[in-house]
């Protein structure tokens, strides 16, 4: 009979992987969220949910349980505001959180959390775990646990969403034309 780890063993295995693993998880959270603090929320409930099954996780399948797990919890915390949304007439909107020091980073991150925001939950998983997290369409489709040709077809329209999303569009970010006289570029 193989010899089953201490508990002790199990606690400290489970807390070196979480502590290694906490900043790429909160920077996956933030953008299938949109915001810093529910991303950590979002990182904490999975990671409690794991580790009520980490004695049954194979080493060796520890990033694919955990990115599932933190996606299916995401979509199942915006299932869960959508119903909140239909019994509340009004709610207060969400505060975003942009972290950076440069006006322009700070436009450029806020831009994309918006066009995200407006993705399907499984278009938006598709591309924080490609673009992001680099992962291949195959080790996506075991993640979101469907078909290579499902990842495809979300990353595409994804990507479709994205670039005709209003925060990207040319207009958004107007640059004088060069026959403008100079008075007009204001």
């Amino acid at each position: 009979m193989p010899h089953e780890p201490a508990s002790e063993d199990i606690d400290v295995d489970f807390a070196d992987f979480a502590t290694a693993a906490w900043p790429r998880l909160v920077r996956t959270a933030q953008l299938l969220t949109g915001d810093f603090h529910e991303a950590e929320d979002l990182v904490q409930t999975t990671l409690a949910k794991v580790y009520g099954h980490w004695r049954r996780i194979p080493r060796d399948e520890v990033d694919l349980y955990v990115r599932r797990a933190l996606v299916n919890n995401n979509i199942s915390r915006l299932r869960r505001r959508r119903v909140a949304h239909l019994l509340t007439p009004l709610l207060p909107e969400s505060a975003r959180h942009a972290h950076a020091g440069h006006a322009e980073t700070v436009e450029q991150r806020t831009a994309l959390l918006q066009a995200l925001a407006d993705l399907t939950p499984r278009q938006r998983a598709v591309m924080v775990l490609r673009y992001w997290e680099d992962l291949h369409e195959r080790d996506i489709a075991k993640v979101l646990d469907c078909s290579v040709g499902t990842v495809k077809t979300h990353a595409r329209r994804g990507l479709e969403a994205l670039r005709a999303h209003p925060a990207f569009a040319p207009h958004a970010h107007p640059h004088p034309h060069p026959d403008a006289p100079s008075g007009a570029q204001r």
